[in-house]
């Protein structure tokens, strides 16, 4: 098991938004996290990154509790998020930006390998690479988030939201982007508005309400599931 989540709760204050969820995901994987606005889909995805801290539960990445250790020693063992919003930073440059993901890389040939990598992924990432990322279009942006999280070399990828505010054909082509990527072994966590095309993209998926996990399948039941068809695909198609 690559990461293993055990009766997480996490709390903002006093306020209690994950009550004891469970997740497991296995090593090359790729697993969506659905659920409404205020379910506690990010939340989650911060807590595994380190982001936020529990209040109880464990994570454990390849069996090792990793819910008591600082951020930046998680991104070490693999794990990098690409956060909802991009956040690149916008003075930069496209090419600084990328850098920047590799800052606990101390092989300069595999950053360099890396790097070509993410240019044959996002070819308009090269073709920008000398231009401040502040003034790249949403879907630019979007791919520049994905390509400095590769640049990481992780092992687990984390994407939240990663189709918000792109159009469809933006849409289809990231997707089509982070199938290739997983194909290449790359461990997918995801949480993402656009349900329909996060289950086709998935391999398996777990539904999240008011701080609780009250669904988990493979991706295809899901799809096919009239609760989920009606609460977060707008019924069948």
């Amino acid at each position: 098991m690559l990461l293993e989540i055990k009766n997480l709760h996490v709390s903002y204050g006093s306020v209690e938004v994950l009550h004891g969820i469970n997740m497991q995901v296995e090593e090359g994987e790729v697993i969506t996290v659905l659920g409404a606005n205020g379910a506690g889909k990010t939340t989650t995805l911060l807590t595994i990154s380190g982001l936020l801290k529990s209040t109880k539960g464990e994570i454990l990445f390849e069996g090792k509790p990793i819910h008591t250790i600082p951020s930046h020693e998680i991104v070490r063992l693999g794990i990098i998020q690409v956060p909802e919003g991009r956040r690149v930073f916008a003075p930069l440059t496209v090419l600084e930006n990328l850098y920047l993901g590799a800052f606990t890389s101390t092989d300069k040939a595999k950053d360099e390998a890396t790097l070509e990598w993410v240019f044959d992924l996002f070819p308009r990432l090269l073709e920008r690479k000398e231009q401040l990322s502040g003034t790249l279009s949403g879907g630019e942006q979007q791919m520049l988030a994905i390509g400095r999280a590769l640049m990481g070399r992780p092992r687990l990828l984390i994407l939240d939201e990663p189709s918000l505010g792109l159009s469809p054909i933006l849409v289809k082509a990231i997707f089509n982007t982070l199938k290739s990527i997983s194909k290449t072994g790359v461990t997918v966590v995801l949480v993402e508005q656009n349900a329909r095309a996060a289950l086709k993209f998935a391999s398996r998926g777990y539904v999240l309400e008011l701080g609780r996990i009250i669904m988990s399948d493979e991706a295809a039941a899901l799809l096919a599931n009239p609760d989920v068809q009606h609460s977060y695909l707008g019924g069948k198609k």
